[in-house]
Parts: structure tokens; C-alpha cells; sequence
């Protein structure tokens, strides 16, 4: 079993899958726990590594709709 990652290297992989078009600009994001289930972490882990993406203007939150890749993803 691989060793999960640690923060950064999940912003990094997260930011590289939106960077590919895994999530295009506008587009939902999975589910905090269907993250967790991904990278094998736990889900307030990636709730601090989506916060630090919306920090970066990467990710934008919409109440009530979820999190989403923003229309031009900051740096």
C-alpha cells in the first residue's frame, strides 16, 4: 500500500489534475470524501488543502452547490 501523500504533495497533484483538464475551469470538484477515498487521507485533510486552493484563487466555493475549479485558475 502506497504511502498517502503529504499536504503539498496533494495541492500539487490537485493543481497538476486541474492544469491536464481532469477539472476543467468551471467544473465540479469530487466530493471531500470521495478525495479522502482517493488519496487515502483523512477528509478534514482535504478540506485544509481544497481551503488553501480557494486561498490561491484555484478553487471557488458556491453555498449550497459545492466547490469548483474557477473559470481562471490563479497560480
Amino acid at each position: 500500500m502506497p504511502i498517502p501523500p503529504t499536504m503539498n504533495e496533494l495541492i500539487d497533484d490537485l493543481v497538476k489534475r486541474i492544469k491536464e483538464g481532469d477539472f476543467p475551469p468551471g467544473t465540479q470538484i469530487p466530493s471531500t470524501s470521495d478525495l479522502a477515498d482517493h488519496y487515502d487521507v483523512s477528509p478534514s485533510t482535504i478540506s485544509r488543502a481544497v481551503a488553501r486552493l480557494r486561498q490561491r484563487g484555484i478553487l471557488v466555493g458556491r453555498p449550497g452547490r459545492g466547490v469548483f475549479v474557477a473559470e481562471k485558475p490563479g497560480r
